[in-house]
Formats: C-alpha cells, sequence, structure tokens
C-alpha cells in the first residue's frame, strides 16, 4: 500500500510539474529576432505525373514551379543572423516517391568540401552535406532524417526522443549529387514505403540542414537555437501536400543470407571447424505506420568487433547494440529507465554460458518477431519474442525472450510508457523436452516510465519506476529514479536521484550496480564572448557532484568535479577538471583489475585528480586529442595519458591511432601495472560501395590482440558481400588463441 500511495504521487507531481512549464513557456515564448514564427514556416510540395530523373540536375519542369523554402539562418557558430553560406530547398511527390532538391550555395569555392569517406552512414558532423528531417506524425518527437553529401554519400537514420539521432536504421532510397562551380546540388528520391506514417495525410512537420563544415557554418531553413543540434525536430516547419498520402502499396522487404565460414581455436588444440549457415529477415508494413520484423535462424558475423577498453572500475562496461535486427524504433524497447538501470538490454539475447567449461559462449537464435511503430499520432507499441535454442552438450537451455512496450503522448511533447519483459526457460523439464512454457524458471520486469519534454525544448525529464517478478519473490526486488534538465542559452541545470533495491537484477536488464540510493546535480554556465568572429565561441564553468549510498544510508562514494572548458569557432575544444572523489569498498577489489592481491572489504579512500583534454581542428586533414589525468587512486596513484590521432586522405582512406596508457602504482603487496591500449585503424573507401576495415587492438590489461578485416561489396543498394577475417593472439607472446574467416552475403528483395 505505501508504494501504491508513493507511486500514484509520483507521478501526480510529475504531471503537475509538466503543466506549470508548459504554463511557463507560453508566456516566455519569443521568436528569434529577424525571422518568422515557426508556425509560418510552410512549404508546398506538388503531386506530379512527371518523371523525375534523379541526376542532381534541376532539369524537370516541374522544379520551376514548386516553393522554394531558403533564407537559412545560422545554428553554429551563432544563431542570430542568416546563413553565410545559403541553401535553397524544393519538393515534389508522386504516389510511390517523395522528391527533394536542394542547391548549396558554395561563398569558398576554392577550398575543397571536407569529405571524411566514401562510406554510407558518414559522421555528419564532420562532413559536408545536407539534411532533411521529417516528422509524419506532428509529434515533435519522433521522425526520420536523410542526409547527403556534395560527393552523393547517402546517410539516413531515426530521430527519437525529440532530438536523438539513430543512425543504425538502415533503409533503401535514391540520391545523386552534382558539384558545380559555387555551388553544388543533391537530389533525392525516397520511397513512401520507406517511411512511416498516417494514411490520408495531408501535411507533416519538416526541416532542412546544412553543414557547411570547411566554413564551420551549421544553418538550418526554420531558426534552431545554438544550444541545440540541428536534429531537434521540436523546431520544423510544415510541408502542404497537393493531395493526402496513400499508403504506397504492399511494403514486403524478404532479407535473405547465405554464409560460410572457417575456424580454429588453438587454445583448445581444435582442428580447423568449417561452417555454413543460411536464414534471413523479412519486413512487413502492416500499416503506413507499423512495421512487422521476422528474423530466422540470424547470422551476425558481419557485425564489427567490439572497440576494447581500459576497465578499472568494479562494475560491468556496456557495449552498444550492433545487430540490425534489433535496431529500428530501438527506443521502444531499449531505452526505458536509465543508461545503467535498463530493463531491456537486447545483447542479452543469444549468449549462454556453457556449464563445462563456464565460458560465455554464443547461443543459436532460432527465430525473433518484432512489431513495433505507431497506432496513431498518440500511441506507439512495440512487442518482441524471441527463441534460443537447447545446448546439451554445454549444458544451455532454451529460453524465450519476450519485450512489450507502450508510449502514449501527452501534452505537447512528452509520453508516458509501460514495459514487460520476460526470460523464461523453455527446455530442461525432461530429456525429451525443447519447449515447455510450464518451467517455473523465469525473469520478469514491468515498469512504468515518463519522459518529459517540453514544448519549447528547454525542459527534459525521465522518471520510472520497474519492479522485477520471479518464481520466488524477495525485498527490494524494484528501482525507481527520476532526472529533470533545463537547458537554455545560457544554463545546463540537472538533478537526478536513483534507488535500485538489492535483489533488483533483471536477466535481461543492464544494471551493473544494485543496493543504493543516488543523487546526481550538475550545473554549466556558458558564457559567449561579446563580440563575434573572434577564437572562442563559448566558456563553459560547470559543476557535477555524484553521490551514492547503500540502502542501509551507509555513504559508499562520492564524485565531486569542477571544470572549465572551452569551445573554439574553428572547432577546437578544451578543457581542465578538478576532482576529489571518496570510495568504501563494499566488497575486495583489485584496482588493476588484472587479478592481484586485492584491496579489503570495508577499506575506505579519498583522492584527488586533475585532468585536462584538448581536440583540435576537425576540419584539417590531420586531427588530433589529448587527455591526460594525474592524482591518487585508491592507496596507489594513477596516471593517464590518452592519445586519437587522424588522418584523411579525402576523401578515400581515413586512418587513426588512438593509445591509451595507465601507470598504475600502488604500494606492496597489490599489484603495480603499465596498462597500454592501442588501436591502429584504417577505413578505405575505394568507391561509394566497395569498403575495406582493418584495425588491431593491443590490451595489456586482458592479454588480448585483435585483428580484424572487412571487406564489404554493396553491389546493389542495401544489399552486400562481407568477408570477414579475425585473429586474437596473447598480447605478451603473440601466441595465437583463435582466428577465422567468414564469407556472407546479405541481399535485399522488395516483393
Amino acid at each position: 500500500m505505501k508504494r501504491f500511495i508513493f507511486i500514484s504521487t509520483f507521478f501526480f507531481s510529475i504531471i503537475f510539474l509538466q503543466k506549470n512549464i508548459a504554463f511557463a513557456q507560453e508566456k516566455s515564448k519569443k521568436a528569434p529576432s529577424g525571422v518568422l514564427g515557426v508556425e509560418e514556416y510552410k512549404i508546398n510540395a506538388i503531386f506530379t505525373e512527371e518523371i523525375i530523373k534523379i541526376d542532381g540536375e534541376m532539369n524537370e519542369e516541374i522544379w520551376q514551379k514548386t516553393d522554394v523554402a531558403d533564407n537559412f539562418f545560422q545554428n553554429f557558430p551563432y544563431d542570430t543572423s542568416f546563413a553565410l553560406a545559403q541553401t535553397e530547398v524544393k519538393m515534389v511527390y508522386n504516389t510511390q516517391y517523395l522528391y527533394v532538391i536542394a542547391k548549396c550555395y558554395n561563398r569558398n569555392p576554392e577550398i575543397p568540401y571536407i569529405s571524411q569517406s566514401l562510406r554510407r552512414d558518414y559522421d555528419g558532423g564532420n562532413n559536408d552535406g545536407f539534411v532533411v528531417f521529417f516528422d509524419p506524425f506532428k509529434d515533435k518527437t519522433n521522425g526520420f532524417a536523410f542526409g547527403i553529401t556534395p560527393f552523393g554519400v547517402q546517410r539516413e537514420g531515426l530521430v527519437v526522443n525529440g532530438n536523438n539521432p539513430n543512425n543504425d536504421w538502415d533503409n533503401k532510397w535514391f540520391s545523386a549529387s552534382k558539384i558545380y562551380e559555387d555551388y553544388y546540388i543533391v537530389e533525392m528520391a525516397i520511397p513512401f514505403k520507406t517511411l512511416r506514417f498516417k494514411d490520408n495525410a495531408t501535411s507533416w512537420r519538416v526541416n532542412f540542414g546544412r553543414i557547411d563544415r570547411k566554413n564551420n557554418e551549421f544553418s538550418s531553413w526554420v531558426p534552431i537555437p545554438r544550444n541545440f543540434g540541428l536534429s531537434s525536430i521540436a523546431f520544423a516547419g510544415e510541408v502542404i501536400f497537393d493531395k493526402p498520402l496513400k499508403k504506397a502499396g504492399t511494403n514486403v522487404v524478404v532479407i535473405p543470407y547465405v554464409t560460410g565460414g572457417t575456424s580454429q581455436d588453438f587454445t583448445k588444440n581444435q582442428t580447423l571447424q568449417t561452417t555454413r549457415n543460411a536464414g534471413g529477415d523479412v519486413k512487413i508494413a502492416v500499416t503506413s505506420s507499423l512495421n512487422l520484423d521476422l528474423t530466422f535462424n540470424p547470422d551476425f558475423s558481419q557485425v564489427e568487433v567490439d572497440r576494447q577498453v581500459t576497465n578499472l572500475e568494479r562494475f560491468e562496461i556496456f557495449f552498444p547494440e550492433r545487430r540490425q535486427f534489433f535496431l529500428e524504433n530501438n527506443d521502444l524497447f531499449a531505452q526505458f529507465g536509465f543508461s545503467r538501470i535498463r530493463p531491456f538490454f537486447s545483447r542479452r539475447i543469444g549468449i549462454g554460458r556453457d556449464t563445462t567449461t563456464n565460458q560465455i559462449i554464443q547461443n543459436p537464435i532460432l527465430y525473433g518477431l518484432r512489431l513495433s511503430g505507431k497506432v496513431n499520432k498518440d500511441w506507439r507499441v512495440g512487442l518482441l519474442n524471441m527463441q534460443s535454442q537447447r545446448q546439451q552438450e554445454a549444458g544451455i537451455e532454451a529460453q524465450n525472450y519476450t519485450v512489450a512496450t507502450f508510449q502514449r503522448q501527452v501534452f505537447s511533447r512528452s509520453n508516458i510508457g509501460g514495459i514487460f519483459v520476460n526470460r523464461q526457460r523453455t527446455s530442461g523439464a525432461n530429456a525429451n523436452s525443447d519447449f515447455d512454457l510450464s518451467i517455473q524458471d523465469f525473469n520478469r520486469v514491468v515498469g512504468l516510465d515518463y519522459n518529459l519534454a517540453s514544448k519549447n525544448n528547454k525542459w527534459s525529464g525521465k522518471f520510472f519506476v520497474h519492479q522485477l517478478l520471479k518464481p520466488k519473490n524477495e525485498t527490494d526486488q524494484y528501482a525507481h529514479a527520476s532526472y529533470l534538465g533545463y537547458n537554455d542559452l545560457n544554463w545546463d541545470i540537472a538533478w537526478n536521484h536513483e534507488f535500485v533495491g538489492k535483489n533488483y537484477n533483471p536477466d535481461l536488464g543492464f544494471v551493473p550496480r544494485r543496493n543504493h540510493w543516488r543523487l546526481e546535480p550538475f550545473v554549466r554556465y556558458k558564457l559567449y564572448p561579446k563580440k563575434g568572429g573572434g577564437l572562442v565561441n563559448r566558456f563553459n564553468f560547470q559543476f557535477y557532484n555524484n553521490i551514492f549510498w547503500n540502502t542501509e544510508g551507509k555513504l559508499t562514494d562520492r564524485f565531486s568535479e569542477f571544470g572549465h572548458t572551452i569551445n573554439f569557432n574553428n572547432s577546437a575544444f578544451a578543457g581542465v577538471w578538478v576532482s576529489n572523489q571518496y570510495t568504501y569498498l563494499f566488497s575486495a577489489f583489485d584496482p588493476t583489475n588484472t587479478g592481484g592481491e586485492k584491496l579489503p572489504e570495508g577499506s575506505e579512500y579519498t583522492t584527488t585528480v586533475i585532468s585536462a583534454y584538448f581536440a583540435s581542428n576537425v576540419r584539417k586533414k590531420f586531427t588530433y586529442g589529448i587527455t591526460t589525468s594525474f592524482g591518487e587512486f585508491f592507496n596507489g596513484r594513477n596516471d593517464n595519458i590518452t592519445l586519437n590521432l587522424g588522418y584523411r586522405l579525402q576523401p578515400y582512406a581515413l586512418f587513426s591511432l588512438d593509445l591509451n596508457y595507465n601507470q598504475l602504482r600502488f604500494p606492496e603487496p597489490y599489484n603495480s601495472r603499465d596498462l597500454i591500449l592501442i588501436s591502429p585503424r584504417a577505413d578505405i573507401t575505394f568507391t561509394r560501395s566497395l569498403f575495406l576495415t582493418a584495425f588491431a587492438q593491443y590490451n595489456k590489461q586482458i592479454d588480448n590482440t585483435n585483428l580484424n578485416v572487412r571487406v564489404q561489396w554493396r553491389f546493389r543498394p542495401v544489399s552486400d558481400i562481407f568477408l570477414v577475417y579475425s585473429d586474437n593472439y596473447y598480447a605478451e607472446n603473440f601466441g595465437v588463441k583463435n582466428r577465422s574467416l567468414v564469407l556472407k552475403m546479405t541481399y535485399w528483395l522488395n516483393m
């Protein structure tokens, strides 16, 4: 009963807060000086039967009859004037495609455009290019982004939570670009099948962005304050269609794959093993806004190896999901809770512990389905179900994984979401049982989240409560937290609290730390020089505090930091920080994480560290960043230097080298170690369809050297052949651990 009263009061308080924020922002609403109000930014898209050739030229007669979106406004380095490099955009459409054409003026033709590579899904902020943002449901929260460089390289992604781009989403669309003397033209043909939208819609929200990176200017059609990025779809105009939009026929995509390869594990004296496999994915548009994804016998061999890190923490490290099946509408499943209190983490699916070796290994997935998208303007839903395979020889039982979610939009841009997560063992009741849902071995989470986003984008927040359910429930199997942030031109202010019960341990979640209360206040003041055009764009002064208590009230961690950073107009960045930290070890711990003598449970440490960072101008062909920190670390000290080097042979190759060195010194009998992590990398794009990525990782902490080489040939749009070679060696003597060679082909087939 007490918990019910707490939760009810919690959410009613948040709703009351949202209403007061909405009232306050309406009173303070003010358009930037010299520009239109947001509601006045409109562009008409004309329906046409004329054949549009995608060639980067504006030859078709229809382009002379359409509206023009122009007078782009600066977002960076300042937001008080029109863009120096202007852009003009036009739109037309037919029953199958939405066409966008943009003329991007070049105010310094003698300076070459910046393009780091010809690889699809380029780094948007570090390349010249044009991007269009669509908000088909006009909810100011979720949308699509399509970008293209002057060299014709494509980039697409989803926008979630109002301003967070998710560039892992891939789809099939067509484009071209052409460079002229003092401008370039980009042209897009985006299939309506690719987009999710409401049938019979007559308008969408839209904004256009321009990155003139060689002159270090970002701009947009609808003005966006410089404390927000171009992907902030809270700031958007409206595209009005001549005729209501209709669903563009049946949209079914089949993506089969075949794979074969060899591997050998030298640590087990294994002979050369040969593998072959086949499977595939199916994408079905149930409606124009709701998508069903199916996968059968999925294989993820082309996924890039995780970048290694030096781990000096006491807790598990998070590595992001890279598998394509999990990525579209990923926020509906993976962004409940906080970054370190996730009730669902998809990388838990497809792994198991081999009971004969006690090693974590891949466990084959038999099938998966995922339904996700919009039901209408206010409701989004998600349903995921996957079944893993039983491996009796390894002692791994079959598991069924289910996640069901919903989001209901409230007020202008906020939403309430619910989630149900279930891990259910389905084999092992007897020797012949591979699928039995009556087995009492499950781990479930039910939760409710409130995501706050104000109309003017200045206020944001998240508030949630999650409950764990098991066959035998214990006390403190729940977590709750709240975050509230405010961001305007001069201030970033945030407040966060967390509670994680000592028995809150979701099997499919990411919760590296339990049994704690946490408070995390943060404040940053941003100071802009009065005279523009100098070296400095912004000074930042910030204070951050992070405090943990256990649920019995014992202080276990406190981290306080004061920092001063500088953003330069040429894109360089510098900063210095001073931090003070208190740590209570509630379990024994080796601070080098190398298996040495452990500091005793119950010991306490207070340390001070000074850090500094500098990153160079990203527009240069040679770039570098350097971070250094020195100071106390538990009962010893750690002096660290991190170096990032990059050089590009524009636009065909990008070479980089990352170096991380930690000099750890402790009194006897504790380990003193020099931990080195070196990661050279080469990313070569021979053409817009043939790529080579090669990198190595030397990690002294885990005694491993990894080599990974991947060749990718995109022989048709979103259809690829991958050849992946991977090697692992001991870091000390370079003895071989294991190696593999995999060939895989995927094909995107529209039915």
